[in-house]
């Protein structure tokens, strides 16, 4: 794997024999490639529980047997689409609804399905968070920038988009189990989101490219000495929502969530640059357990 300061090297040459003037105009982006794959939308609710326990129990098993049978429906994998239901911790909510789907006109409809349902009249949104699986693409980054500066092609030109987009599609196909999951069937859920710091003494947005690609290559490594004890999921929302990303982690040993982001919060990437906010742990409930949770037998 050539390393982001045999990239820098490679590069420097080329860049110290332009003008100023031509510099700033074939110097290569600063942005990162990446690629995207199914759209995400995290609900979390409260349930109205006065409400609830108005009805009488027919009504309340009517109410949970259409639910549930929507639910079982949705939470079967199919070509990227998949829900999930969770039973949150804590004062935040009650319940966290995830949804993986192909697009965001998807994401629409299946939010607009899940409230048209009685159990909607019975659920009150707290906040959401909306997002896509990101991947980002740091090291082929730097080696198809390399690349084409070498050849003298213009940053931006037609044949730069050109070659851009062949690495991308490349990439996609190489990623698309990465990119088009399965919702983990892993019994506890950790969802929050966070943004690279930005202020007075230190913008993550400002680092070069060759210094951000090793710091995330270091951040990397200790998410992967986990491999096997949790799944993590990605998704960007720059543009999308109030934050840049969002991380899902899964688990079947909650204690697993609190160990690894306490040892990345060592690490120079979370200890400088990042900002995290609201945490959300929940327990997976499967449809055909959904009375359970509300009262009913199971």
């Amino acid at each position: 794997m050539e390393s982001a300061a045999g990239v820098a090297d490679a590069v420097l040459p080329i860049m110290e024999s332009m003008t100023p003037e031509t510099l700033a105009e074939t110097a290569p982006p600063a942005v990162p490639l990446t690629v995207e794959g199914a759209s995400v939308l995290h609900q979390m609710m409260r349930f109205r529980w006065p409400a609830w326990r108005a009805l009488s129990a027919a009504a309340r098993t009517d109410i949970l047997d259409e639910a549930a049978g929507a639910l079982v429906l949705l939470e079967k994998p199919s070509d990227g689409r998949q829900s999930a239901v969770y039973s949150l911790l804590g004062h935040k909510g009650d319940l966290l609804l995830v949804h993986f789907r192909r697009s965001f006109e998807e994401l629409n409809q299946a939010q607009l399905d899940l409230a048209r349902l009685r159990i909607g009249d019975y659920l009150e949104s707290t906040t959401s968070y909306l997002s896509v699986i990101e991947l980002g693409l740091y090291e082929s980054t730097s080696k198809v920038y390399n690349e084409l500066a070498a050849k003298g092609v213009p940053p931006n030109s037609d044949e730069w988009k050109q070659e851009i987009e062949a690495v991308l599609g490349r990439q996609r196909q190489a990623m698309a189990p990465r990119l088009w999951p399965e919702i983990p069937s892993a019994k506890y859920l950790c969802f929050y989101p966070m943004d690279r710091r930005r202020g007075e003494s230190v913008n993550w947005y400002m680092v070069p490219m060759a210094r951000r690609q090793r710091l995330m290559h270091e951040h990397g490594l200790v998410g992967r000495r986990y491999a096997g004890e949790v799944r993590q999921i990605i998704t960007g929302s720059i543009g999308f929502d109030d934050w840049e990303w969002g991380v899902d982690l899964f688990a079947d040993d909650p204690l697993v969530f609190k160990k690894l982001i306490y040892e990345m919060r060592f690490d120079e990437v979370s200890a400088v640059y990042a900002l995290f906010g609201t945490f959300y742990v929940g327990l997976r409930v499967r449809a055909a357990e959904l009375g359970g949770i509300f009262g009913l037998p199971a």
